[in-house]
Order: structure tokens, then sequence, then C-alpha cells
């Protein structure tokens, strides 16, 4: 039986595959919550009333709990939220599957200069408390992305940033015991 995206996102915070009452259940977690709201609200972007009751769910919870996420944002599956917390994600960004982000984070366009756009995020990404993330950069999978760095940078796959300017040290095995229940 094929998985829903929501049933692969709430697989990461367990590792138990979840029916849709076990998901009701969890999404007194608010990372979860918003999480379920955020995949309602992408799968029926295109559905005209769905859409308009989903956005509007979807921006009570994103004022609620600080999360300024846009169903526009295309987020791969086995999305997690690690902490409860403000997190800023341009609608134009790029996420890809099995990627952690903690709280403080923001991914952001750059307007202006050589990087000018939005970020391109690989998959296995695990991102800390506090990193900012701006303009047109590639970061590539398995990348750990410390708490608080600073990363306006293409960031190559297999690679550790840490620190405010960001440094990138290689490392096959960057994201390993970051990542957990990966689908």
């Amino acid at each position: 039986m094929p998985r829903s995206i929501i049933q692969k996102d709430f697989y990461r915070e367990s590792g138990k595959w979840l029916s849709g009452l076990q998901i009701m259940t969890k999404c007194i977690n608010p990372n979860l919550h918003f999480i379920y709201i955020l995949r309602k609200a992408q799968k029926y972007r295109k559905v005209p009333l769905m859409s308009i009751f989903w956005k509007l769910i979807l921006r009570h919870y994103q004022i609620k709990y600080g999360y300024q996420i846009y169903p526009e944002t295309e987020i791969g599956e086995g999305f997690y939220i690690g902490h409860f917390g403000a997190l800023v994600i341009n609608p134009k960004v790029k996420i890809g599957k099995n990627c952690n982000i903690a709280q403080g984070v923001t991914i952001g366009q750059q307007n202006r200069g050589k990087n000018a756009g939005v970020p391109v995020i690989g998959n296995e990404v695990w991102i800390g408390t506090n990193a900012v993330i701006v303009g047109g950069i590639t970061i590539g999978d398995n990348v750990l992305i410390a708490p608080n760095a600073y990363v306006n940078f293409d960031v190559p796959s297999h690679s550790v940033v840490v620190g405010n300017p960001g440094t990138i040290y290689h490392s096959e095995a960057a994201t390993e015991g970051y990542i957990n229940h990966k689908i």
C-alpha cells in the first residue's frame, strides 16, 4: 500500500507507520500539527474552495506557532521540524526529502549581488538552531549546517558547515546520527 506524504513525515518522528487516527492523536505536538496542516494546504493548492479553506487554517497556525512556511514551498517527503520555535522559509525555496530543521532557522531570498535568488536544499540535510541560509545557492545531499551558521554560498554534498561566516568541512557521515528514521 503506498504511503501518503503525511504518513512519511510522521514516520520521521517515531519510526512507526501510523494510521489516520494515530496521526490525528500525534497532532497534539505543535510541530507535527503544523506539518499536517501544511501538507493539506499543499495537497489542495489547486482545488479552488479547498485551497481557500486550507490556506486560512494554515494562516491561523502560522501565527499561532510562528512558522512562516507556505504551501508554495516545495518540500520533499520526510520533513521534520525538530523543535517548537520561529521558522522563516521563503515560498520559492526547494527542500529535498528527509530534511530536519530546528527552531530559529531562516531560509530566505537574497535580492542583489551574485547570489540573488533562493536556496535549493538537497536530501538528508540537517539544519541547526538559528542557522541562516540565503541566496540563490545549492546545498548538496547529506549536509549538516551547524547551529548559528550563516550560509550564503554553495555547499557540496557530504559536508558540515560551521560558523559565521560559514566554513565547509568534508564528511562522508555528515548527518549520521542526526537524521533518524529515513524513508
